[in-house]
This record gives C-alpha cells, structure tokens and sequence, in this order.
C-alpha cells in the first residue's frame, strides 16, 4: 500500500516554488525600479513582466519535474536537491529567454532578470531547507511515519535494523522481521522487532498489516525467492528495497552503470569523477584560495618575520607528499622545525612535545597557523581546500600494506582540511578512522558538504597538531 503523503507534499513542493517565483518577481520589481537603489530606467508595464513570471513559474515546475526535483526526498541528502535547485532553473532561464527571443520580447530589463533569478534560486532553497528540517523534525517525534518490514532476520537483517535506528529523523519504524530459520532468543527479542512469520506468509502479512516499503536482506543462497517476493510485494502496491549480501565492498552511494546491454553495479562511483563537478570545485578552490591569501598576508608577514629572527633557516619548509592519482608533490608550510641535517631522510613522526620545534614553531603548529602556505598548494593545482590530508611516499608505501582502502584517497585531490580533520582526527589518532572518513567524504562529496567542512573546521579549529 502506498502511502499518500509523498502525493500531498510533491503537490505542496510545486505549488510552493510557483508561489516563490512570483514573489521573487515582486520583490526583484521592487529591487530594480522602486527602491532607489539602481539607476532609473523606464520600465515596461509591471503587466508584462508579472506576464513572464506566471510563464517562468510553469516553466520552472515543468522542468523540475523533468529533472526529478520532486521526486520522494526522505532518503536523499539536501546536497542532492541542491545540485538540482541549479539545474532546474538553468535551463528555466535558458528556455525563458529562447521564447522571450522568439516572440521578439527585447525590452526586459537585463539587471531586473538578474536579480530575479538570483532571488528565485535562493529563496527556494531556503524554503527547501527550512522545510526538509522540519519534516526531519516532525518524524522524529513520530508523525509522517512510514513502516518497513524485513524479509531476513540473519545478520544483514539485524545490521540494517540496527542502523535504521540510527536516523529517527528519517521517520521508518520497522514493524518486524520474516524469515524461514531464524527464532528469537530472550536477549534478540528485547533488542529487535518481532518475527511475524516465514517468507511464504509474505502476501497474509502485507494484507492484514500497514506495511510501505519491503526491505530484503536475505543471504545469497536465498536469492532464488526473489522473483516471487518481489511479485507478492508488487501485487500488494508495496515498494521493494534489496540490500546485496556483498554491500561491504560497495561505495555508500552505489549507481548503476549499462554495459553491454547489462546492468552493473559501479564498486566505487566518485560524484568528483563528473567533469561539471570537478571544474565547480576547482573554481571554488581557486575564489576560495585568493579571498584566503589575502585576508591572512599580513598575517603571513608577521611570521615571515618571526620565523627569520627565531631561528636560522628557510621560512618555508617543502616536503614530498603523494596527491591526486599518486603523484608527488612538494606541500609548503612556514618552518616550525630546526632544519634537518644533510642526507638524513624525512621520515620521522611528528609527536607531542617534539624536541625539534622551535618554540616560534610551537605557536605555529599549536594555531596551525604553519599551514597557511598551502594556500598557495591550492593555486597550483596540487591541493583542494577540502580533501584527505596528503602524506608523505615513505608512509603510503607502509600504510598501503596495512590498512584497507587506503589509496582510495587518491582519488580526488587532497586538501588542507577534511572530513577526518573536522572531526578531530589530527596527530595521534587512528590512521584507519580517518580512512573511513576520508573515503566517506570521496563518495559523498558536494558543495555544500565542502563548505560543511570548511565551517566545522574554523568552529572547531585545528586540534590534536603537534
């Protein structure tokens, strides 16, 4: 059965931005020929330009929904909407100015389009967000629930039920368990939902029970019985989910791909793989990296200075680090160590209390206010502002060996900061975490996830450097 509140709100979501285009257009009118603000001009009727927004809002929603933007959000992150927000009135205004030039409509005042738009794409994703918070917030508490029942109590069963619980914010409640084999104990059945029956009593569960969505998590010897549980489900107007017994080698976000006619799981699909993705986060790197530069030069003056009365030696130290699709570079930081004696390598680890910090470098290292220099990493191309940290080529070799997934952090350029480091994972703290996290952030990696990191980081700031 299909629940009907995903109806009344994809409803409410298009109803809302053709509301929001038209009071972009009032206030945008406002802006640009009553406040005063610009320089006048003689405007055409404000009749016409009301004219072209009713058209744009029609517009706007035909192309939302051609580009999913009102498709069930519950389980996507609001990155994705984000992303789509953009789409949807790129190629609105594309469309708007083909029928605009088409029907020889000239007189349009190009900053009011302008302004309009930007107030159109901005107001509707704060509504998005203010609303997708509260929906978050109201089924968390309980309401809009919807209910899921798990075909398979083994331990992919029990694992998904487990992190389901996880998000309360997501608003499911798993109703119960069927399985052929499985009974449980005392301590099972406090910690887990019922066993309502088998897998044959699929069609007399979903007929007497409020059931929406169907999730499988049966073992791969059990997959023969998919073909008639998904029918039973299908019959019932029930949705089906399949989770794959080999979802451990699987990115957080699988995609699937065609090849020959067949489709395939992609084992590590890369939102950064996208060309249009790429050159957005370079050009934020890049807009980022010079506002940086210039805010903290006088900064960077003052320990120039310091660095060259504290101690003898380079201001700017160099090392070798592996980056993007293993290729080395050198990472600049200002000096905080003594220099190293010629022909002795750089592989020690940097620990608490290092003997070989200057003490000009202990106040460096401490504000991590050494690593403003790689600012300059970024304008080269080396680094992002928001990626895995780089580590030198003596320890990728020993650490490749040692931990799993490791090198998956090539993938994508690395980065002053990142989702490990935001989440305290500097100095002393587990290499494999901030894998984790690290390839975390590889699969799910978005702007507004960037700038996430970014503000978690300054929030925070720099802990546990040494």
């Amino acid at each position: 059965m299909i629940r009907k509140n995903q109806g009344f709100l994809t409803k409410l979501y298009m109803l809302s931005d053709f509301a929001l285009v038209q009071l972009s257009f009032l206030l945008a009118w406002w802006l640009k020929f009553e406040s005063g603000w610009f320089p006048y001009e003689q405007p055409l009727p404000v009749g016409t330009y009301g004219m072209w927004s009713l058209i744009y809002g029609v517009i706007a929603v035909m192309v939302g929904i051609m580009v999913s933007l009102y498709s069930p959000k519950r389980k996507k992150r609001f990155a994705d909407e984000f992303m789509k927000i953009f789409q949807a009135h790129f190629i609105g205004l594309f469309i708007l100015l083909s029928v605009m030039f088409f029907v020889k409509e000239i007189n349009i005042s190009r900053m009011y389009l302008g302004i309009y738009m930007i107030l159109n794409v901005v107001l509707i994703i704060l509504y998005r967000y203010f609303l997708k918070k509260a929906l978050r917030h109201f089924r968390e508490k309980g309401y809009n629930r919807q209910f899921v029942l798990i075909v398979g109590a083994g331990s992919l069963g029990k694992r998904f039920f487990r992190n389901l619980r996880q998000y309360p914010e997501l608003g499911y409640e798993v109703i119960g368990f069927l399985d052929d084999y499985q009974q449980w104990g005392e301590a099972e059945s406090k910690r887990f939902k019922p066993i309502l029956g088998k897998v044959s009593d699929l069609a007399h569960v979903l007929d007497n029970k409020l059931v929406d969505e169907v999730v499988l998590a049966l073992p791969l010897d059990a997959h023969h019985k998919y073909p008639e549980i998904i029918e039973t489900c299908e019959k019932a107007g029930v949705r089906t989910l399949i989770i794959p017994d080999f979802f451990d080698y699987l990115p957080a976000r699988p995609t699937f791909d065609n090849f020959a006619g067949m489709p395939m799981i992609n084992v590590r699909d890369i939102p950064l793989d996208l060309t249009a993705n790429r050159l957005f986060k370079r050009a934020f790197d890049i807009a980022f990296s010079l506002i940086a530069i210039i805010l903290t030069l006088p900064v960077m003056i003052f320990i120039y200075i310091g660095i060259k009365l504290s101690s003898p030696g380079p201001v700017i130290f160099k090392q070798e680090r592996v980056g993007l699709n293993r290729r080395t570079f050198y990472m600049y930081k200002f000096r905080s160590m003594k220099p190293l004696p010629p022909g002795v390598a750089d592989t020690g680890w940097t620990v608490e209390n290092d003997p070989r910090r200057t003490k000009f470098g202990s106040f460096l290292r401490k504000t991590s206010l050494d690593e403003l220099p790689q600012f300059f990493n970024v304008l080269l191309g080396h680094m992002s502002v928001v990626g895995p940290r780089p580590e030198r080529p003596y320890f990728v070799e020993q650490f490749k060996e040692e931990i799993p997934k490791y090198m998956v952090k090539h993938h994508v350029r690395p980065g002053i900061t990142g989702w490990a480091q935001s989440n305290g994972l500097r100095g002393d703290t587990s290499i494999e975490e901030r894998i984790k996290h690290d390839i975390f952030y590889i699969e799910n990696w978005s702007i507004l996830f960037d700038i996430k990191i970014i503000l978690r980081t300054i929030r925070n700031g720099f802990k546990n450097a040494y």
